[in-house]
């Protein structure tokens, strides 16, 4: 099995739950028959929300999924992935989520470096049959001995794969003791997920987080925005999304609000889902409002219930918060700053702050958190200074897995974590960010790192080199313009779109592709990335030679 960094195991944290193996049952005591989840014809209590994870913690004892493994889930946001997630990581098995839009080779790099040993998906889902991608793509698994297909199992195919039905049934044969006895072992110190995300090398780096970390974190972030008690949650992120999951599942367990899950956003169905189940909080890209707000069917829908708005820290008008609160009716919106490597959370602005600070600011540091503005050797800035973003505190990683030379370059021997984003603090302690030190860039809410897309672009055999650098869009925050180097003449935008796609998830496709004769490049070879974001900023047409 594929090893952790040793590093001291977090404090015990200081609320009711301590553990997500207890968070259900916390819940279940404190908010029991209100409603948990509604998901279309399906509503559960949050008694029943506890009963349905329980009974898929004996199914996981009984499909022989031991503490501290590991378990992949590939599938989009439903009340079953609430379920299948919880019910294994409340026995002590450890969450590794993949993004729905992977590629069969993305998704296999993942399961097979993280070692898990079973894989829970779907069929069907856009018209995508991860089972069959996979068996079809012959990539090495791995440690994967067993799938579980949450929905479109064909119950007539002898394929090998467990249906979520016959894996619910097992359980049944698990005495109810030997699962509390699984969760209450269970420790805050314990590691409850495995979020790959990529860096500069354009390879995924699995971030380690604990029970401890994912409950403290929250239950911080929802005081913060202001989740409470009887709120009606739409959530759009995805589940395999730190913030989908943990700011949108763990945090309405914390506080006694209704999880609303969607699968893929739409605009006529998020309308429709807010009015009629009176959503009173909604959170996403600035995509999302934008296209809430500029649907022409939006003033035939009820939108009265909707009090709670946020988004994350991607650079957001002040007129579109204005809008979000006199023309949605949303009058409390945060923005807020995280990483993966922070559990998601290093920043919160105030949900009653001006249009114009949320704007340019994404807050103070949550409960708990350290937060400077470092020169580049390390020396802390004064406020009006820009300099690189560093945290330290609870919400810290314990390290990537089976990388401890990434995890030292990430967090320092003084347990700081250097984020890579440059930014400056104000005299009230309110951070604004001004640029990116590392090359990543947010499309629809989803980071993209050029080092992938570079990778992929150069196995293409027209293509000797490229360098790919965000751009700004009005309707996506950022989109990726790929420059590339051509031996010969260069294919066309279709070809390029078409060999990147078949490749990369959606979202990491390049908008645009410029030819250039050569990259341009510093006295040391590094390629000048604000030379080419300016090129970028003109919008030549795709492919056109600069």
């Amino acid at each position: 099995m594929p090893t952790t960094p040793s590093r001291p195991a977090p404090p015990v944290a200081y609320s009711a739950a301590t553990t997500l193996a207890d968070l259900p049952d916390v819940a279940a005591r404190s908010f029991g028959a209100r409603e948990a989840l509604v998901d279309d014809e399906v509503r559960w209590t949050f008694t029943t929300l506890r009963d349905r994870i329980r009974a898929a913690a004996r199914a996981a004892i009984a499909h022989g999924i031991e503490p501290g493994d590991r378990f992949a889930l590939w599938a989009p946001n439903s009340r079953t992935w609430v379920v299948a997630a919880l019910g294994a990581v409340s026995v002590g098995a450890v969450l590794v989520p993949l993004n729905t839009r992977y590629r069969a080779a993305e998704a296999a790099d993942i399961v097979r470096r993280s070692g898990c040993t079973v894989l829970f998906t779907e069929r069907g889902f856009l018209g995508t049959d991860y089972v069959a991608m996979l068996r079809e793509s012959g990539e090495d698994l791995g440690a994967l001995r067993s799938t579980v297909v949450l929905r479109g199992a064909d119950p007539g195919s002898a394929d090998g794969t467990t249906s979520w039905e016959a894996y619910l049934a097992a359980g049944a044969a698990v005495p109810e003791e030997v699962r509390a006895a699984r969760a209450a072992a269970v420790r805050p110190g314990d590691l409850s997920d495995i979020q790959y995300t990529s860096g500069t090398t354009g390879r995924p780096k699995g971030v380690l987080t604990t029970h401890h970390q994912t409950v403290r974190v929250f239950d911080a972030w929802a005081e913060a925005v202001t989740l409470r008690e009887g709120d009606r949650y739409l959530l759009i992120s995805p589940f395999f999304h730190t913030f989908g999951y943990k700011a949108g599942v763990v945090a309405c367990l914390l506080r006694g609000a209704t999880v609303v899950p969607e699968e893929v956003y739409d605009g006529d169905r998020a309308l429709r889902r807010v009015a009629e189940e009176r959503v009173s909080v909604l959170a996403g890209a600035p995509a999302i409002f934008h296209g809430l707000l500029t649907h022409p069917r939006r003033a035939a829908y009820d939108l009265s219930s909707l009090r709670l708005a946020g988004t994350g820290a991607a650079n957001i008008p002040a007129g579109l918060i204005d809008d979000v609160r006199t023309v949605l009716g949303a009058r409390d919106v945060f923005a807020a700053y995280g990483l993966t490597e922070s559990t998601g959370v290093v920043t919160i602005c105030p949900v009653d702050s001006p249009a114009e600070t949320l704007a340019r600011s994404v807050g103070r540091p949550i409960e708990g958190v350290e937060l400077r503005v470092v020169a580049p050797d390390g020396t802390p800035l004064p406020p009006g200074r820009q300099g690189e973003v560093v945290t330290r505190g609870y919400h810290v990683t314990q390290g990537y897995l089976d990388d401890p030379r990434a995890t030292a370059e990430a967090i320092d021997a003084d347990g700081w974590l250097h984020t890579g984003d440059a930014g400056v603090l104000d005299e009230d302690g309110f951070l604004a960010l001004t640029d990116r030190l590392k090359d990543m860039y947010v499309v629809g809410g989803f980071n993209a790192y050029p080092a992938e897309v570079e990778n992929t672009l150069r196995t293409h055999p027209a293509v000797s080199d490229a360098a790919v650098v965000g751009a700004a869009d009005a309707r996506l925050g950022e989109v990726g313009v790929a420059f590339v180097v051509a031996d010969g003449d260069l294919p066309d935008a279709a070809e390029l779109t078409a060999w990147t796609r078949e490749r990369l998830a959606n979202f990491k496709v390049p908008r645009r592709f410029v030819a250039v004769d050569a990259l341009p490049r510093n006295a040391a070879g590094k390629v000048l990335k604000n030379e080419l974001r300016a090129l970028a900023e003109r919008r030549e047409p795709p492919t056109e030679k600069v």
